[in-house]
């Protein structure tokens, strides 16, 4: 996917995620994807190129990054545990989706079962 087109394609995907919602804590130039209150997908322009960082697996973040060329470790945030996907040949609009719904999922898993939009052991695995 090139451009924007990662950047349209995310936020078209976390607008279907139950309880997310954007806001701009970091002003207007940062677009950040929360549910209930804890972020899971942040988007900027960073040097003309529209990236989407997510929460990853650190494992599976590692796997990604061997695996695409266009997926790097999270600008500015833990480089373990978050990915910045990069316009370019190696990311699909079915990749950017999986790796929205799995950020989402990371998140939810780590708030009180009672603020829990999903069930984060079943949700986007069917």
């Amino acid at each position: 996917m090139e451009g924007e087109a990662v950047q349209d394609r995310a936020r078209q995907r976390a607008d279907e995620l139950p309880g997310a919602g954007w806001e701009q804590p970091f002003g207007p130039e940062w677009d950040v994807c929360k549910v209930r209150g804890k972020v899971f997908m942040l988007m900027t322009d960073h040097h003309g190129e529209s990236i989407v960082t997510l929460k990853a697996d650190p494992e599976v973040a590692k796997a990604l990054q061997s695996e695409h060329v266009d997926i790097t470790p999270g600008y500015h945030m833990n480089k373990r545990h978050w990915i910045t996907l990069h316009p370019g040949g190696s990311i699909t609009a079915a990749l950017v989706d999986e790796l929205v719904t799995e950020s989402y999922r990371l998140v939810v898993e780590k708030l009180p079962r009672v603020q829990r939009p999903v069930d984060p052991a079943t949700f986007g695995l069917g």
